[in-house]
């Protein structure tokens, strides 16, 4: 008697992540800590930090600079009013980003928002202040962007602003101060724009 052998195809579905930008320093420490769920805002310090209250807001696009692009995390985190990346005093996970930082994920309309305060500069060193931007994009890995800066920094001069690569587009803000003393900023990011290996 002949036996039947019946093979059962079971389709394999292999999702990849397509690997863009080149290094990405201390990029791993977007996952430390992140929380389960985001929202398009967030608040990287309470209103007891030290220094002056900060507004940061935009849009983030896909490559044609049109199309809002949704479901984008953004991890941001920058220095306090001393230059320093301070972790909090229990905090364990990425304690060399400091505690102000924080996670956001653009909604239907590519927005975001974030609150903070004004970063200060790295003490004794002529580098800008600034506030460090990690993109992560479904099924692409984490990669940076040019930092957010800000217009009328007089350590942002013409040779600091020739070493930039516009990776995500500009990220020279102009900020100003609201009715409630706040400083408010805006900024549009491209995804993939001068990012090396982006299709």
């Amino acid at each position: 008697m002949k036996k039947l052998l019946l093979i059962l195809f079971i389709p394999v579905y292999v999702f990849s992540q397509k690997n863009v930008g080149d290094a990405c320093e201390d990029c791993e420490l977007i996952y430390a800590g992140m929380p389960k769920k985001l929202s398009w805002q967030a608040s990287i310090c309470s209103e007891n930090e030290a220094g002056e209250k900060l507004e940061i807001n935009g849009k983030i696009y896909k490559k044609n600079g049109k199309t809002p692009a949704s479901g984008v995390i953004l991890y941001v985190y920058h220095t306090d009013i001393k230059g320093y990346y301070s972790p909090a005093p229990n905090q364990k996970l990425a304690r060399k980003h400091g505690h102000l930082r924080a996670w956001i994920k653009t909604d239907v309309n590519g927005q975001y928002k974030f609150y903070t305060i004004r970063p200060a500069a790295y003490p004794n060193q002529k580098f800008p202040a600034h506030i460090h931007p990690i993109i992560k994009e479904p099924n692409k890995n984490e990669y940076w962007i040019d930092d957010f800066h800000f217009e009328g920094d007089p350590l942002l001069t013409a040779s600091e602003r020739a070493n930039f690569q516009n990776r995500g587009g500009s990220g020279i803000m102009k900020i100003s101060k609201n009715e409630k003393g706040i400083w408010v900023g805006k900024r549009d990011i491209i995804l993939g724009e001068n990012i090396p290996n982006y299709d």
